[in-house]
């Protein structure tokens, strides 16, 4: 994920400045600025769809789901990312009182792109592991039909795979239910 040449080495409250003021999406890791691509016409499909049948199912209780634009702080590293989706239940805490950075996601669910599929599987897993509140990460293919399940059990992440449409999700941290037919309801897997 980083560029050749040298390398300019940012604060964690740098970041935050530039990012505050950019007109562009980046990702913060390890004092490296990442600058963030666009997604595909399936990805916005997915990402939208999973937030909005999310949304639905947690429209009376006390959980909010947020779309791609809601920085989520690994605290450890004092790096930053932007999930697909992300869902915080109860009072959710963000870093400062700008409230554009959570620090208590339970769900976060990101749609893989060809340039940052092993991104999200390995090393970007390996820091949202660290987040305390985090109870479950899922990760969508968007040119095939499959999902990974990740979630706590004990100290322990297990992994449960999904790839038939009939098939449902259950997340049990915040008591929803993902049908595949609705997280792919709008993409043409056959092109």
């Amino acid at each position: 994920m980083s560029s050749l040449g040298a390398q300019t080495i940012y604060s964690p409250e740098e970041y935050l400045y530039l990012e505050r003021k950019a007109t562009f999406k980046s990702e913060y890791l390890s004092g490296e600025i990442l600058a963030m691509s666009g997604a595909s016409r399936a990805h916005n499909y997915i990402t939208l769809d999973i937030a909005t049948e999310i949304n639905i199912q947690l429209r009376d209780r006390d959980c909010e789901v947020f779309s791609g634009d809601m920085r989520v702080k690994e605290r450890q590293s004092e790096s930053y990312f932007y999930p697909d989706v992300v869902i915080a239940c109860g009072e959710p805490q963000f870093e400062d009182d700008t409230f554009d950075t959570l620090l208590n996601p339970v769900v976060i669910i990101e749609v893989l792109s060809p340039s940052t599929e092993i991104y999200d599987r390995t090393e970007k897993f390996n820091y949202y592991k660290q987040i305390a509140s985090l109870k479950e990460y899922i990760l969508v293919s968007q040119d095939r039909i499959e999902i990974e399940h990740h979630q706590i059990q004990s100290t322990q992440w297990k992994l449960r795979e999904y790839q038939e449409l009939q098939e449902t999700i259950t997340l049990s941290s915040i008591g929803c239910k993902l049908p595949l037919n609705d997280v792919y309801r709008r993409v043409d897997l056959q092109q």
